[in-house]
């Protein structure tokens, strides 16, 4: 016989904004079931940010031993153990795991089912051989990479961000096809860690971002020795195990490369098959479940979150539609989404950060009454001390000056971006970002000095001399 299990909240997958809306619908008071066929931890934890950064780490620390001469000390080619490096990166997402453990989560009273679910009717789950009915749904199921439809991808070995970090013997050759954020790390990652390391893409590296940010990321990687190779179409694969072939096509002409792994990180596609929803009455499509600006999908009782929800793809907008979600849910408050000020990050060296319109969207947007300041590091105390004077500041306002975009590429760019999420979700006047006090000597200062050159053609002017030499006078 099948159990009935009865709840208020039933969330289907484990990654973190399935985790956020059940830890936070537990603590609350809620009754709520926790489904996941997986890992619990979900892509971030087990296959995306968690171990790429922590390779990227690794290759970090391996450049750093190279380029030490710059600091007059020794530089050293590295000795890399990449069975180590893989023990490192297991033991970062083994140091984690605890916190998203089906344990800790049972431990807040949230009723963890491990198996896959599947909706058979508009407000009935069925999971591990029960049915779980609920007053509200939660899909968080995430995305998975999506495999081109190349000839022959078929006929040989594919690695993708869920299986690239099993290796523990290091890549003669990578190839990756991609060259948005996840290809650019990894090929940099692996570069760094000393193996021969080709890109192929199709449009241009990180093409989403800022085209002036991504070139200083690009001029970074090929001075790395990274080969890449953009504007190009992938016309067939062949080859097996540690001998793989790319028969590429550019400029008319057909070109092989050939290497020892291939990488496909060419996009993302929502998980919505084996969800049963249709049996709901859930609208989606090839990008995910369609949703309002409340996350509710065309089945009013069942909301989607995160990768599933076909906007971005982040975990920090995962976790973002958590409380959305929660606020509708739990409280049925009218809260909505606002994705005007979504940041996002590639942990490149240098690392390239945005929120916020580019100056290229800003006009497109706004007209020419836009203002583009901008302020390079290579005019920055911090970074000079640093040896890292590679890239810049630019903040995009509106012709009244409020800031609607920043991109920052550089030395810890991703820390250095939240103000300016904060400036852009607030509507601040440039004003105020200009005004604050920077700790000096800071790489924060870049940003705050991009902001003062708001001020340049308004007081550095013949007007503003004429004014202060009458006032002297008295």
């Amino acid at each position: 016989m099948t159990d009935t299990i009865e709840a208020d909240l039933c969330v289907i997958g484990a990654g973190s904004g399935g985790l956020t809306v059940a830890a936070g619908g537990a603590q609350m008071g809620a009754r709520v079931v926790l489904v996941e066929k997986g890992k619990m931890g979900g892509d971030c934890l087990n296959y995306g940010c968690v171990p790429s950064k922590a390779l990227l780490a690794a290759g970090h620390a391996a450049q750093a031993m190279r380029e030490a001469g710059r600091f007059g000390i020794s530089a050293v080619e590295p000795e890399i153990d990449f069975a180590a490096v893989h023990a490192h990166v297991r033991g970062v997402i083994d140091g984690i795991a605890p916190m998203d453990s089906q344990e800790r989560f049972e431990g807040m009273g949230v009723n963890v089912i491990r198996a896959a679910g599947r909706f058979t009717g508009p407000r009935e789950v069925a999971a591990g051989g029960q049915r779980i009915r609920a007053r509200r749904f939660v899909v968080a199921t995430g995305s998975t990479a999506a495999i081109p439809p190349v000839p022959g991808i078929g006929d040989v070995p594919v690695l993708t961000n869920e299986t690239i970090f099993d290796l523990d013997t290091r890549p003669e050759h990578l190839i990756v096809i991609g060259g948005g954020p996840i290809g650019a790390e990894m090929a940099q990652a692996h570069r760094q860690l000393g193996s021969r390391v080709t890109v192929l893409e199709m449009f241009s590296l990180l093409g989403r971002d800022d085209p002036e940010a991504a070139d200083v990321v690009r001029r970074r990687m090929q001075a790395d020795g990274i080969a890449i190779h953009e504007g190009i179409k992938i016309q067939e694969l062949s080859g097996a195990a540690g001998s793989v072939t790319v028969a590429i096509e550019r400029d008319g002409a057909t070109e092989t490369v050939d290497g020892s792994h291939l990488l496909v990180a060419a996009g993302r596609k929502a998980n919505v098959d084996g969800l049963g929803l249709d049996e709901a009455g859930i609208a989606y499509t090839a990008k995910g479940i369609t949703v309002d600006a409340r996350l509710r999908s065309s089945n009013r009782r069942v909301f989607a979150i995160g990768d599933v929800a076909g906007g971005y793809q982040f975990t920090h907008v995962a976790s973002y539609h958590a409380g959305i979600v929660l606020r509708n849910a739990l409280f049925h408050l009218p809260a909505r989404t606002n994705h005007d000020a979504v940041p996002w990050v590639t942990y490149t060296d240098p690392e390239l950060a945005q929120v916020g319109l580019t100056d290229l969207q800003a006009k497109e947007k706004l007209g020419e009454g836009i203002n583009v300041l901008r302020w390079p590091l290579a005019e920055n105390d911090r970074a000079r001390a640093e040896r890292r004077p590679d890239g810049f500041a630019k903040i995009v306002t509106d012709r009244k000056g409020r800031v609607v975009g920043a991109t920052i590429v550089g030395l810890h760019a991703g820390e250095l971006i939240l103000p300016w999420v904060f400036a852009v979700s607030g509507k601040q006047k440039i004003g105020r970002m200009a005004g604050v006090i920077a700790p000096y000597p800071t790489l924060s200062e870049v940003g705050k000095r991009a902001a003062g050159t708001w001020y340049i053609p308004k007081l550095f002017n013949e007007r503003t001399r004429k004014i202060v030499r009458f006032l002297q006078k008295f």
